[in-house]
């Protein structure tokens, strides 16, 4: 979900659904119609946010193991990589403002592995270690804040304490770090690595064709009746669609968005989704949607390429290795690889289009 927030916890299920149709329309919608013969669509409330499975080409009993099979392990995780409730990683944070290490499983171990390594390409503006950012501005709680910003000069003491994923020291059973500051909060990885294994128990059930989608973000695998996935986009400047792309065989589709979670102070805007550099919230562009074959990493890419914003994102994206992009900038212009160029579909009159060269 560096900068996003760990989800929604069980007890605003009912907010979760009443939210359902905005989040069909939030950040990428599945367009494709729910009410085809041998199509199967179901929605759970787990890993504390609305979840929509859309299985094609199945029998019954399939369906079933894989939707039980996707609640008990999202809700597991939801227990484990919490960043504000009780859980593992806030017994793990813990440990670390102590000076202490931790022991961490083996699943544990590559979670902060795999996040170190995607922080340390993205040049740090993926940064799960500023947990202690993203509490200060409120973003540690259920509800969005409602202001006023923190005061400059705590924000600027903790942006010199510098929290970086290169901090933390891996042995085989635990891991530990040189800087008491860091604090954990895998919101911007945590949604892509559950995403990553629900489609993983998905095919363990001997389903070929689906899609999970977190609260708009997904992973799809095979197609939709001999066709591709359709997935819609939002746009970041109003209610709608912006563009689609179709998907088929393994992809990946996230978006980071500044108009996720935010609040309004004196006519100002700040978003959950927190620069490091300056430990204020990202600015220069509104949202960013990345296609990888990788959920987890796709949705590292995103949060990394907002926070780098129009003049540099191209950069990041070639050190992380992503070639589908699309950014919207804060005056609605679009900047896209070529690839991704190659693929969106507009609705209504084409926007403004920036098209830069793929990452090798």
């Amino acid at each position: 979900m560096t900068t996003g927030t760990s989800p929604m916890t069980a007890n605003r299920v009912t907010q979760v659904f009443r939210c359902a149709v905005s989040l069909l329309a939030a950040a990428l919608i599945v367009t494709a119609c729910s009410h085809r013969p041998h199509e199967h669509h179901e929605q759970l409330v787990v890993f504390g946010t609305l979840v929509d499975i859309t299985i094609f080409d199945a029998d019954d009993e399939s369906i079933a193991r894989a939707s039980a099979g996707i609640t008990a392990d999202l809700n597991r995780l939801h227990r484990t990589w919490h960043a504000w409730e009780t859980s593992t990683l806030t017994a793990i944070n813990d440990r670390f403002a102590h000076g202490e290490g931790a022991i961490v499983d083996a699943e544990g171990m590559r979670i902060l592995r795999r996040a170190q390594e995607l922080s340390i390409a993205s040049g740090g503006l993926f940064n799960p270690a500023v947990g202690k950012l993203i509490e200060l501005w409120g973003f540690h709680q259920d509800d969005a804040p409602k202001g006023p910003p923190p005061p400059a000069e705590v924000v600027a003491e903790l942006v010199a304490k510098n929290p970086q994923m290169s901090d933390l020291t891996f042995s085989d059973t635990a891991v530990t770090s040189s800087n008491p500051d860091v604090q954990l909060d895998l919101g911007a990885f945590a949604k892509g690595y559950a995403v990553d294994r629900a489609i993983g128990i998905v095919r363990a059930a001997g389903i070929e064709n689906a899609i999970v989608n977190a609260g708009g973000d997904l992973r799809a695998i095979g197609h939709h009746g001999g066709r591709p996935w359709r997935i819609g986009i939002r746009n970041p400047g109003g209610p709608g669609i912006l563009a689609s792309v179709e998907v088929t065989g393994d992809e990946s589709v996230f978006t980071s968005g500044t108009y996720e979670r935010y609040f309004d102070y004196e006519g100002t805007r700040y978003s959950h989704i927190i620069d490091p550099r300056s430990g204020y919230p990202a600015d220069g562009a509104t949202s960013v949607t990345v296609i990888h074959t990788n959920g987890a990493t796709a949705d590292a890419a995103a949060t990394a390429l907002l926070v780098a914003g129009p003049e540099h994102w191209a950069n990041v994206a070639r050190q992380m290795g992503i070639e589908n992009v699309m950014l919207v900038d804060k005056g609605n212009n679009i900047h896209m690889t070529l690839k991704m160029a190659q693929r969106v579909q507009f609705e209504g009159e084409a926007p403004s289009v920036v098209i830069v060269a793929d990452p090798p």
